[in-house]
């Protein structure tokens, strides 16, 4: 099974009210589906019907005791899953496929001219700081650059060469100090 569908299965598990509840129930001690739709005022095949999408998604299991299934809930798995699912590299990795810069391709296409250059500086941030983001790579480096050589590379893009400068170090992809300017690091 992949982590993608893992993920989704938990998710789906303990997404509906109800189920979140027995999950809760189950915590505090195991009990059979007869108590359970007591409990929730449900009724045993919709209970039974619950359990069986947590047993799936591996977060209760059954135990025969009798004439009746006692259910308990999976603690130790409840908690590797959640670690493991949730850990810091396991949901960007879920949007690996995802084309991450296509948004910021489309906001330049959209205010850009057939040779290149902008044709307006967005109003919107979201879109202008798309628009720093692609300024920042006419620099290099490791590289100090004078006000007068920032302002030559930024005209290749767009004459409001203040406005753009500003940006940058507004949003920290660039410092500057003693006249000169840098890529932040």
């Amino acid at each position: 099974m992949s982590t993608e569908t893992e993920l989704i299965d938990f998710f789906k598990a303990l997404a509906e009210p109800k189920r979140l509840k027995i999950a809760g129930i189950l915590a505090q001690r195991p009990h059979a589906v007869e108590e359970l739709a007591s409990l929730l005022s449900l009724s045993e095949a919709t209970v039974s019907h619950h359990l069986s999408l947590l047993a799936r998604a591996g977060l209760v299991r059954a135990r025969a005791d009798g004439h009746y299934s006692i259910y308990e809930l999976q603690k130790d798995r409840l908690e590797n899953m959640a670690e493991r699912l949730l850990a810091k590299e396991t949901l960007p990795a879920v949007a690996a496929d995802v084309d991450m810069h296509a948004y910021d391709r489309a906001v330049l296409r959209n205010f850009s001219g057939p040779d290149g250059r902008l044709k307006a500086l967005p109003v919107q941030r979201k879109k202008f700081e798309v628009v720093l983001r692609h300024a920042v790579t006419l620099f290099k480096p490791g590289k100090r650059y004078t006000e007068k050589e920032v302002n030559k590379l930024l005209a290749r893009i767009h004459e409001d060469t203040a406005s753009l400068r500003r940006g940058l170090i507004e949003i920290k992809l660039m410092q500057r100090a003693n006249g000169e300017y840098w890529l932040a690091s």
